[in-house]
């Protein structure tokens, strides 16, 4: 994480939040989906949050994304509804599949699989 201590307390703030409201997703979005919040970004005015996301358990990774997406005035809204007296602007939320875990089992299989010839003592 980087940018300023006041980003990053922000975007602790919305990590922890978005979290919970993902966690009792009553309105259906995620489609039981196991979601976690890998990491959340904010622009320099504290305006734009990018979240980045990883779905365990979720069949169709794209279409959960692509639900959160259309449902994102939805969470903003309870985003609001819980982080609103402790900051002067809820930010617009973009969010993004984290595909770090997915390359590190990707690097990890070809590690694995790697043909490694014994060293050769003279």
């Amino acid at each position: 994480m980087s940018g300023t201590t006041r980003q990053q307390k922000y975007a602790k703030l919305i990590q922890k939040e978005l979290s919970e409201i993902f966690q009792r997703d009553k309105r259906g979005i995620l489609d039981n989906a196991f979601v976690t919040i890998a990491d959340v970004r904010m622009n320099p005015d504290l305006s734009v949050a990018k979240i980045y996301i990883s779905m365990l358990l979720a069949k169709e990774k794209g279409k959960v994304l692509e639900r959160i997406n259309r449902r994102k005035s939805e969470i903003r809204k309870a985003l609001g509804n819980k982080i609103g007296k402790q900051v002067r602007i809820i930010p617009e939320l973009i969010f993004y599949k984290d595909e770090v875990q997915e390359s590190a089992i990707r690097m990890d299989d070809i590690i694995k699989n790697l043909q490694i010839p014994p060293e050769k003592k003279d």
